[in-house]
Formats: structure tokens, sequence, C-alpha cells
């Protein structure tokens, strides 16, 4: 994909962020099949960065641990991807 197409992608996977600038889902990105790890670079090279992720409070109780068993770990990679002002338009 050339640079311009990448554009074009992340554009219309992207919405607003509340610090001013863009977020983008990594699962949209990785939906977009082959071109995924171009659209990734990309992002990097537009001062991308992935969104911090807030861990939410204790919850779960007795059963936690059985209920997180099938679950995805958080090394999976970041959930989203954070775009400074401008770096869409």
């Amino acid at each position: 994909m050339d640079d311009e197409a990448i554009h074009s992608v992340v554009k219309r996977l992207s919405r607003q962020h509340p610090s001013g600038g863009y977020v983008i889902e990594r699962a949209a990105i990785v939906a977009e099949g082959a071109d995924s790890q171009e659209i990734l670079e990309w992002i990097a090279s537009h001062d991308g960065r992935p969104e911090a992720q807030v861990s939410g409070a204790p919850s779960g109780g007795l059963h936690r641990e059985r209920m997180e068993a099938g679950r995805a770990t958080s090394s999976a990679g970041p959930r989203r991807y954070v775009l400074p002002p401008g770096a869409v338009n």
C-alpha cells in the first residue's frame, strides 16, 4: 500500500480522542488483513502510540481466577492506538 492509501484507511477507521487527536482500535487494523502491519508502521511513523491501559477496580470476587482463565492476556498487544492532532486530517 502506498502512503496515501494507508492514510485513507486510517482516516476511515479512526475517531476523535479526548486528547484532541485520534484513536484507532487494534481490532479494526487487524481486520484490514494483510495490510495491517503496514498500517501499524504508518501509525508509528506518524507519532502514533499505544494507548495506556487503565486497570479497572478489582472485581470478580471469589471466582475471578476461574472466570478469567479463558480470556486473552494483555500481552496480545495494545487495544488502541492514539494519533496526535492533525495526523489524520
